[in-house]
């Protein structure tokens, strides 16, 4: 059985309600990030609600490949056309992968948030700090009270 999304409802353009999705192979960051551990490393990108939030993005700027990152430190910023936002380390490490499908196609954030619109992956100094992040549930009931 696959992972069942855990969201809330929300209303789309044209007034008809629609999921906002947590998946629950990943965990989340109180700052809208989520993070999914893939074979040693740590995926990381922003969630359905943080895409939702920011409107339609037109620029992401990440650093390179061997940028290291402190949990809870800024490490980029996503550009909208409502605003320009920070993005949060959830775990710290080493940057080993970034998203470059996202310099010709940032939209790829809206359409895809836990998909191709990825972020960075991460080679995390402790992986355990991954446990220190919120579940899905803890995610819903957070954004919930947002």
């Amino acid at each position: 059985m696959e992972n069942a999304p855990n969201g809330d409802a929300k209303k789309n353009a044209k007034g008809m309600e629609e999921r906002v999705e947590y998946p629950e192979d990943r965990r989340y960051s109180r700052e809208h990030e989520w993070a999914r551990s893939e074979n040693g490393r740590i995926r990381v990108g922003i969630t359905d609600f943080a895409q939702d939030a920011l409107g339609d993005v037109v620029y992401v700027d990440l650093p390179e490949a061997g940028t290291h990152v402190s949990a809870g430190q800024a490490f980029g910023e996503v550009e909208s056309t409502k605003s320009v936002s920070d993005v949060f380390a959830p775990v710290s490490g080493t940057i080993v992968e970034r998203n470059g499908a996202l310099e010709d196609k940032p939209e790829l954030v809206n359409e895809q948030p836990y998909g191709d619109g990825w972020l960075i992956a991460i080679d995390p100094s402790d992986p355990a700090e991954l446990d220190g992040l919120l579940d899905a549930a803890a995610y819903t009931e957070h954004v919930s009270g947002s």
